[in-house]
């Protein structure tokens, strides 16, 4: 298995550990540079590209294992991109407490978060908790997994709007209420996809960046079908690491690629 550190665009090379947290309120996804191992967990369940350990019985959880499955094919479906068969390892708790202590522990010294995300050299794996958000927090983190199995040069902003997109269940279509919401509540809004580009550490995006990373995901898939292609072409270029930044692909597509996307958001409301 080769894999790149790229999530918040690190240079090719660098051999540390990549973090990104799922935040329970406004900082999302973050990076911490950490060398850890999981604890041993009783408990496994494999289906597909999933492998969940955890420190309780699995069984009358199994729907969940299915969900992120099935996320996998949802997630090569709608971006066009490979089906990998790189194990993602899910550690998963049976409470809050000894998740944050297991955090303590290995990761000391960040701020907690429900769930992360951790790429290496020889591993993709997502840590998590049982709670009210566990799906939604898995369905951000694994989408996380199988963006880096399939794509090693994924911009830090892309990789987080793709995976507030694909957080909500899959009834909704990438429909981010919360986003949706934080956006069009502002009067002065105004998109800067090139302002986005410029992101290079997680730990300096605001919830308004995440918000608008993932607005603009969901114009490029979600509105107008003769221009949904753009996201997936790139995604394509990007697998060769030969394409412009997608600002430049957007602008070249649309007259007035700002005015677009607030429109999409307003017809959302």
């Amino acid at each position: 298995m080769q894999l790149t550190q790229h999530c918040d665009g690190r240079q090719n090379g660098y051999n540390g550990l990549v973090l990104l947290f799922a935040s329970c309120s406004v900082l999302g996804c973050q990076s911490l540079h950490k060398a850890a191992k999981p604890s041993l967990f009783a408990h496994q369940v494999q289906r597909e590209q999933i492998v969940l350990h955890s420190d309780f019985p699995l069984q009358t959880h199994d729907s969940l294992v299915e969900e992120l499955c099935a996320q996998r094919e949802r997630v090569a479906s709608r971006l066009s991109l490979p089906l990998t068969d790189v194990p993602i390892h899910v550690y998963l708790f049976a409470d809050d407490q000894s998740y944050y202590d297991f955090l303590d522990l290995r990761f000391p010294g960040f701020p907690p978060r429900r769930a992360i995300f951790v790429e290496t050299d020889v591993q993709l794996a997502v840590y998590a908790h049982w709670g009210e958000h566990t799906a939604e927090d898995l369905r951000h983190e694994v989408t996380h997994g199988y963006l880096h199995a399939a794509l090693p040069h994924l911009p830090l902003w892309l990789d987080e709007g793709i995976a507030e997109y694909f957080e909500v269940h899959h009834t909704h279509r990438g429909l981010n209420l919360p986003h949706l919401n934080h956006l069009i509540n502002q009067i002065e809004f105004r998109p800067n996809l090139q302002r986005l580009e410029q992101l290079t550490n997680a730990a300096d995006m605001t919830q308004q960046d995440y918000a608008e990373s993932w607005a603009w995901v969901h114009f490029l898939l979600e509105s107008d079908g003769a221009k949904t292609n753009l996201l997936t072409d790139y995604l394509a270029a990007l697998q060769q690491d030969t394409t412009a930044p997608l600002s430049e692909h957007v602008h070249e597509r649309f007259t007035a690629p700002d005015l677009a996307l607030l429109e999409h958001l307003q017809s959302l409301k």
